[in-house]
């Protein structure tokens, strides 16, 4: 259902306000690139930022601009699990593929709070859901057994795992099924989380490499883990710089080096400083995208 590389996608912005312009372009260019498929609105698109209305604009324009040719897992995750009712009816109403759903920040449910806000979100439509576990940013951290049980439901089908532990793998392997989606969420590691059992990338590189992300994640699919290493040692330099302050900012400065978008943040975020953007620079020419 989802699986290769799946840029997380940014929000482009001029003069604070959104570029959908530029936003357009963007999903015309991962299709051409070879991305297969697109997730707006999680934490990399700024939702954190973003008013309710800019999120569901967001949401619509790209679900309009890929026009059913890439799947669109739509963000719609929060701490308020009304809010998340709202964003995932959004996203069904607009014709999104999917949604991504977050563990929910900052209030620290039980397991067992887990399990009933999955859960309802799950009854509110009809869209498969895919579970983000990123302990470092919700503080929380579902447990594979929580995951499993989560797992039973139809339209629970995967996870974005951010945990950084690549043993997760096998762990949700046996209390979810091997048919369950893990795509991995922390690029760093997608090339062995693969090997573990993972079937892609919900990726920050992929929004200005996507071609080669694509391409890591095609010969892992088709068993080149050699290829892939080979592909994974050019990108490396880039992952480590984009991710040495905030992702998002990482990679909105690197595709403005590449003239994409431009690099503006919204606040409490703000531009890389200047020994950040010389790494990226650096990185954009390891990677052969820049000379």
């Amino acid at each position: 259902m989802f699986s290769g590389s799946m840029p997380a996608l940014v929000t482009p912005f001029q003069g604070g306000e959104l570029d959908i312009e530029t936003l357009k372009k963007l999903v015309e260019w991962h299709v051409g690139e070879g991305s297969n498929g697109l997730v707006p609105v999680g934490t990399t698109g700024e939702s954190p930022t973003l008013t309710h209305r800019e999120h569901e604009i967001v949401v619509e324009e790209v679900v309009k601009a890929a026009a059913g040719r890439i799947p669109v897992i739509a963000g719609a995750g929060s701490n308020n699990t009304l809010e998340s009712i709202r964003l995932a009816q959004h996203a069904e109403k607009v014709g999104a593929d999917g949604i991504l759903v977050v563990t929910p920040y900052y209030n620290k449910p039980t397991q067992r709070g887990l399990i009933a806000h999955f859960t309802a979100v799950h009854d509110c439509c009809a869209l498969p859901i895919i579970i983000y576990n990123i302990p470092p940013r919700s503080v929380i951290d579902m447990s594979p057994r929580t995951m499993g049980e989560l797992a039973k439901l139809p339209r629970i089908v995967g996870v974005k795992d951010a945990t950084g532990d690549l043993a997760r793998v096998s762990a949700q392997r046996i209390t979810c099924g091997v048919d369950f989606i893990q795509l991995s969420g922390e690029d760093g590691t997608a090339h062995g989380f693969n090997a573990q059992g993972g079937v892609g990338c919900i990726s920050v590189t992929a929004n200005v490499a996507p071609k080669l992300c694509a391409q890591l994640q095609a010969a892992c699919k088709a068993g080149d883990y050699a290829l892939a290493l080979d592909i994974q040692d050019k990108l490396m330099p880039l992952h480590q710089a984009i991710f040495t302050e905030p992702g998002l900012v990482g990679v909105k400065y690197a595709m403005s080096r590449l003239d994409l978008c431009s690099e503006d943040v919204r606040l409490p975020l703000t531009g890389l400083a200047d020994e950040t953007r010389a790494l990226v620079d650096a990185g954009l020419r390891h990677a052969g995208l820049m000379n």
